[in-house]
């Protein structure tokens, strides 16, 4: 009976999980990040579903493979990815990630750099486990967009590039502030498949993976309440990093948030992220409205698990269930 070891370290964010490899991960190599993303996905997909999928994982895991950086800035890199694909970056994954280096003793307090395939995200670890991330250049593409939603009728909202792709929606029903998780996960999945069918994409084709609606606050202290689908069929537990750094462009673009002004992010189950942001003067201008921003994200994070996975190939469903 062969067996495979993979050692990985489980936090929260907020209330969403992250698992960290931290050995026994694919051989990848030392080219870019990007290029070992597409290696990972090419010839070792199946690491991925045996890492996140049940029956060791669940839909709303996300999985972070912790790689040697290519830029000796950085204290490290990482390949975030879920139970549907790879991502390009994960907010409530960066700030897991920077609790799980700091329970390994490998970083303190203090600013550091962590590579990841689309861009190089600086972080400060403060005290008492919390993190301030800086994201990429976010920015939106489009206004206002209609997609006609089979059994829910037109629904109109803005793309936007937060790390991921978002559709980004104004909840009119009130759902957010009541449990209706099966209504609104339904809902986002709904529009999900309409904008994948209808053609309406984001930048160079690519599928918008991510569906935001957001509306009032339950707490008045904060701005907004967000639910956010992922792409492997569930909410976001957190308020989503990507995500509402896609909704602070959207805010920019909009001139209903100036540079520097805070911004609460509160999630479907109560938790806040802290956020701000600044012009990216290095944007291209591909924004709509502004150039791009640079968004910078507060959250928390604890460390709930030192776990060994074991991969028997004896087993039927070593490499995951697929759904």
């Amino acid at each position: 009976m062969a067996e495979t070891r993979i050692q990985v370290i489980d936090s929260h964010t907020g209330g969403e999980p992250t698992r960290i490899v931290i050995e026994g991960g694919p051989p990848l190599g030392s080219a870019s990040l990007m290029d070992r993303r597409k290696l990972f996905r090419d010839d070792f997909d199946d690491l991925r579903r045996a890492i996140v999928d049940e029956p060791r994982g669940c839909d709303f895991l996300i999985g972070g493979l912790l790689c040697e950086p290519t830029d000796p800035s950085c204290v490290a890199g990482v390949i975030f990815f879920d139970t549907a694909d790879y991502l390009g970056m994960c907010g409530h994954g960066m700030i897991g990630l920077v609790i799980t280096l700091q329970h390994l003793g490998r970083i303190e307090q203090g600013h550091h750099r962590i590579e990841t395939p689309v861009g190089i995200v600086p972080v400060e670890l403060h005290p008492n486990n919390r993190v301030t991330i800086q994201n990429v250049s976010s920015y939106r593409v489009q206004k206002d967009v209609s997609v006609e939603v089979p059994e829910f009728g037109t629904v109109v909202g803005d793309i936007a590039w937060g790390g991921n792709w978002f559709f980004l929606v104004q909840d009119s029903t009130g759902a957010l502030a009541t449990d209706h998780v099966d209504d609104l996960l339904r809902f986002t999945k709904a529009i999900r498949l309409a904008l994948i069918t209808q053609g309406i994409t984001g930048d160079e084709g690519a599928i918008i993976d991510h569906i935001e609606l957001f509306g009032s606050p339950l707490d008045s202290k904060n701005d907004s309440r967000n639910f956010v689908l992922c792409p492997g069929g569930e909410y976001d537990r957190s308020p989503c990093g990507t995500g509402t750094s896609a909704k602070l462009a959207c805010l920019a673009a909009d001139g209903k948030l100036s540079p520097g002004a805070k911004w609460r992010q509160e999630s479907y189950i109560g938790s806040v992220f802290e956020c701000h942001y600044h012009p990216d003067e290095n944007g291209d201008g591909s924004g709509d409205g502004v150039d791009q921003i640079i968004p910078t994200v507060s959250g928390w994070a604890r460390v709930c698990g030192e776990t060994t996975l074991i991969l028997d190939s004896d087993d039927p469903f070593c490499m995951g269930i697929r759904q």
